[in-house]
């Protein structure tokens, strides 16, 4: 009976391991299966499909083990950026260094790596419109979701039906009577503009210095502000500067984004990203309750939304609202700046078609194809608001005779293609607004090879909101002021997510009269 007893707790023991025991097994599995995913991811996969890609004649840089082109990039940033270039339009080598050298060494269509992520850039116009235009359904949005939810998720980063349902939404908002009724709203803001700045010059000796970067991104926001929830600027600026510093700290956070799991480490960059999105969105939260509460107390509408989801479309809505037009209106400054002949033809054809009055809605549209808009259409060409976009095939696609598996991501540089001298000419980095003075397709010759909206079906919404503000305000500056840029300007684009002005843009004003 005792050695029974003994031999049971003998079998009782190896059959009934310790919870640490169990512990350190799950553990070592896991650290099995991560070295597993890890290889495979960082790896096997990169070295597989560069071998494969390069097997059918394509071009790139060779993967490095485990950061890609990262490391280069941000190197080469870190160069373009540590001091201003002269004040020309050849801006890709500095906005963009590794782009520009990749491609020049490899051609107009290669490879290069995001870490152990593999982009194709294709810059040839027949290619990316296939691209855009999307018609075979299989080039979806590429982005990273945890990232984008800290800057604004919205319609701008959906697939599928999601995408098509918050598309149809807001497309009445734009429509062309929707933005006639904004007309007051934006005139208001521009006319608060115009005050401010003759205030500063009364105070002056007759010419004043102005960073244009600021004041574009104030009035922007203003705009956005008043027409999307009545409330003035002051109400949104704290969502503004929120979202100003979280476009730095999403640029920072992409250098590591490869790692996996990174944005779950407990890094100060990780932490403060979340603070500031949990503001933006309670922020954003206050305003819209408010909002639908009246709505409902009038018996008008209601959120035909959930409130999250709205609020990610708030957040997109605030953030490239104001940054696309204040990029847009700073660049064409700076660039009259440069070019004043182009700035006194702009002003003699506003004050003719306007004079003094605020500008309406039907001398815009005489504006379409007059300097005003040919100004326009050049800024954005030499400038664009958003240098590159990117998709991904949904399925094994061939693209211009090259077979990409599922999940290729590629890379459309709009900014190569806006100042490639095959397309536009040896002029191709001189400012030259009478390009679009037949239109941007004769300026073309009907290629996709101006696009500073993208193209296609998920051309951005708001671009006619984009260009009729920029409008209003460019007229309305003519209207009243002269100026030159200023001895302290530096001529320094960069991007953080949009193409900005390093080190603001100061341009100096003088009053007309």
């Amino acid at each position: 009976m005792e050695v029974d007893a003994a031999a049971r707790a003998l079998v009782g023991d190896v059959a009934s391991p310790s919870p640490w025991s169990l512990l350190c097994v799950l553990a070592a599995l896991l650290v099995l299966w991560a070295s597993s995913h890890g290889a495979e991811r960082c790896w096997l996969r990169p070295r597989r499909l560069g071998r494969a890609l390069r097997a059918q004649g394509l071009g790139g840089t060779a993967y490095r083990f485990p950061t890609g082109d990262l490391t280069e990039n941000s190197r080469l940033n870190k160069e373009a950026r540590s001091s201003p270039m002269p004040p020309c339009h050849d801006i890709v080598p500095r906005v963009a260094p590794h782009l520009y050298n990749t491609v020049k060494e490899h051609g107009n269509v290669c490879i290069t790596w995001f870490g152990p992520i593999m982009r194709v850039i294709i810059a040839e116009p027949e290619l990316v419109r296939d691209i855009l235009s999307n018609k075979s359904g299989h080039f979806e949005k590429f982005t990273n979701k945890r990232l984008a939810k800290l800057m604004a998720l919205g319609l701008a980063n959906y697939d599928g039906e999601k995408w098509a349902k918050h598309r149809r939404m807001p497309n009445p908002a734009f429509h062309l009577e929707k933005l006639k009724g904004m007309l007051p709203a934006f005139s208001a803001c521009c006319s608060d503009l115009i005050g401010s700045w003759e205030n500063k010059l009364a105070n002056s000796g007759g010419s004043v210095e102005i960073d244009i970067w600021q004041e574009f991104q104030n009035l922007s926001g203003d705009v956005i502000s008043r027409t999307a929830f009545g409330s003035s600027f002051m109400e949104g600026r704290r969502i503004f500067q929120l979202q100003a510093e979280q476009a730095e700290r999403k640029i920072k956070a992409f250098q590591y984004i490869y790692i996996p799991g990174y944005l779950f480490f407990p890094t100060g960059n990780n932490r403060r990203m979340r603070e500031i999105n949990q503001e933006i969105e309670g922020l954003l939260r206050g305003i819209i309750e408010k909002r639908d509460a009246l709505s409902r107390a009038s018996g008008t509408s209601s959120l035909r939304m959930s409130i999250e989801d709205v609020i990610e479309e708030c957040k997109l809505f605030y953030f490239a609202g104001m940054e696309t037009t204040s990029v847009l209106l700073t660049w064409t400054l700076v660039v009259l700046g440069m070019h004043p002949e182009w700035q006194d033809q702009a002003r003699k054809e506003v004050l003719s078609v306007f004079g003094k009055d605020k500008p309406s809605f039907d001398g815009l549209n005489r504006l379409k194809t007059a300097s005003v808009t040919m100004i326009l259409y050049e800024a954005l060409r030499l400038y664009p608001p958003v240098v590159t976009l990117t998709r991904k095939t949904s399925k094994e696609m061939q693209i211009g005779g090259i077979l990409y598996p599922a999940g290729t991501v590629v890379e459309l540089p709009v900014i190569l293609l806006h100042h490639n001298p095959n397309i536009w000419g040896k002029d191709v980095l001189e400012f030259k607004p009478q390009r679009f003075a037949e239109g941007i397709f004769k300026a073309t010759n009907d290629r996709l090879a101006f696009f500073p909206f993208g193209s296609g079906p998920r051309i951005c919404i708001g671009q006619n909101f984009a260009l009729l503000e920029g409008k209003i305000a460019l007229s309305m500056v003519l209207q009243h002021f002269e100026f030159r840029l200023s001895p302290s300007y530096a001529h320094a684009p960069y991007t953080v997510i949009t193409l900005h002005p390093q080190h603001g843009a100061q341009i100096i004003i003088k009053s007309l009269e």
